[in-house]
């Protein structure tokens, strides 16, 4: 049962039934014009065009369950959208036939625990208001994403997004501890739990995140805080390679330990990109150098005890030749526009051209390994690519882009995706890595899961997927 769910595709929507569900939400929820629509049709890649009959806009948990009932009893697919932020298409509905579920509406902070740590929020609450509500209690929220203005709670759970502070915090799914979700038959499961230890059996939360919305559209979350640190540095180490990054990570762990809260890669060419594209942006040092490492310390004590572990971290690495310079953020204002300039980066992308992209991730010991690997091989094939590859060295998450070169034609260089990427995969996967790091599956992806995933593995996935939505109506063509 290692096949695909997919059933026969669904008729399209008749008037009647898309006023039936059109009036669980009211009219003016009920998008059905073109450029009342186009907002949620357009995804950030313009990889995928998508095409809906309705955009439903509910604003309640209940109407969410009236929706999705609906939906079961007529065999109707619903697609859930978040921020409309995702990278793979797993948001974005591909027919007349498939309806839209946005939940932007859904947008109440429920409650702020700062006893317990924890904060309650419905699915569309922009991760930048999760951050502020936090600070705005004396704590702290990790999480943290380019797309953070903009991105939603429900959305990044149903990724299991990644981000800056994986490192030192985990993915979305660590910083989980209960979800409230609607099932395909429109019940809703209760999983709003603040405890840190309940072993009653299985985790249905764990298995929803990271599902996609394939197997329940999640309406709210309990999320974990953290304290605020007392103290953070940050800097910019310029080295000769990422080998020499390596050893620099190895050092910063052995000086802070947990404190260590960021330690981003880049090159050479992604910075140049950065201060092309990004208004504001400056180049840390005044020499440059092949690749770059931001380093984040944060401590729980003082500025002071920041400062002191990433000094030491310097010192040893500068004494052992592997950082030949460094530039250490003056203030506030000064460690918020080097993280920037990292978080650009794949922005300051777009105006060189096409961009070939993989979200991939290897054993951390082995990223300059994969690097070396990946460009050779994709050089032979493609002899003036710029590779444009960077990321989270810590968990060894690496966005390796590959920018069209300079006088290519775009739309001959995008047509190369599917063979460019099977080179770049078959090396992830020799090295025992995985080509969906932090992104996920959605469209983009799927057909490679169904290839390259352990037969057994896969038909458990989707078993799961016909126990939860028997009749696919669910995200039907994401993830299995």
């Amino acid at each position: 049962m290692t096949g695909n769910p997919d059933k026969t595709p669904p008729a399209p929507l008749s008037d009647a039934l898309i006023t039936r569900f059109a009036a669980i939400v009211g009219e003016k929820n009920a998008l059905t014009t073109p450029n009342d629509m186009e907002p949620y049709l357009e995804e950030p890649r313009g990889l995928y065009a998508g095409e809906t009959a309705v955009v439903l806009r509910p604003g309640s948990v209940e109407e969410v369950a009236a929706i999705m009932t609906l939906a079961s009893e007529t065999k109707t697919p619903i697609v859930p959208q978040g921020g409309n932020t995702g990278l793979v298409g797993g948001q974005s509905p591909r027919s007349r036939c498939e309806i839209l579920l946005n939940l932007s509406r859904l947008d109440t902070i429920r409650e702020v625990d700062p006893v317990g740590r924890t904060i309650t929020v419905d699915a569309g609450v922009v991760l930048q208001r999760v951050q502020e509500a936090a600070d705005e209690a004396g704590l702290f929220f990790p999480l943290s994403l380019g797309s953070e203005g903009s991105c939603q709670i429900g959305g990044n759970l149903a990724s299991n997004a990644g981000g800056t502070g994986v490192l030192a915090y985990g993915n979305t799914r660590d910083l989980c501890l209960g979800v409230e979700a609607v099932l395909p038959s429109g019940e809703i499961f209760q999983g709003l739990r603040k405890l840190k230890k309940d072993n009653r059996g299985y985790d249905i939360r764990d298995l929803l995140i990271g599902s996609e919305g394939t197997l329940a559209v999640m309406t709210g979350a309990v999320m974990k805080l953290f304290p605020k640190p007392a103290g953070r540095e940050v800097a910019y180490a310029g080295l000769a390679s990422p080998a020499e990054a390596l050893k620099l990570l190895t050092i910063a762990e052995r000086h802070a330990g947990t404190g260590l809260t960021g330690f981003e890669f880049l090159p050479r060419l992604g910075l140049e990109f950065v201060l092309r594209h990004i208004e504001g942006a400056r180049d840390p040092m005044a020499d440059s150098h092949p690749w770059y490492v931001l380093i984040e310390i944060s401590s729980s004590r003082s500025q002071e005890d920041a400062g002191a572990m990433l000094e030491a971290i310097l010192a040893e690495a500068f004494e052992a030749g592997i950082v030949a310079d460094a530039a250490i953020a003056k203030s506030l204002s000064e460690a918020k526009a080097f993280w920037h300039m990292r978080e650009s980066m794949n922005w300051a992308q777009r105006p060189e051209g096409g961009s070939i992209k993989h979200d991939v991730a290897v054993p951390v010991a082995r990223v300059p390994e994969f690097l070396e690997a990946a460009d050779k091989a994709v050089l032979a094939a493609i002899p003036d690519a710029r590779i444009c590859a960077f990321g989270h060295l810590g968990d060894g998450n690496v966005h390796y882009n590959i920018s069209q070169p300079v006088g290519a034609e775009t739309s001959a260089f995008l047509a190369r995706w599917h063979e460019i990427n099977a080179i770049v995969h078959a090396i992830v996967r020799d090295m025992d890595g995985t080509f969906a790091a932090e992104h996920g599956i959605g469209q983009l992806k799927r057909e490679e899961l169904a290839r390259t995933k352990h037969p057994t593995e896969m038909d458990l996935q989707v078993k799961l997927k016909r126990l939860f939505d028997p009749d696919n109506i669910l995200n039907p063509g994401k993830v299995v």
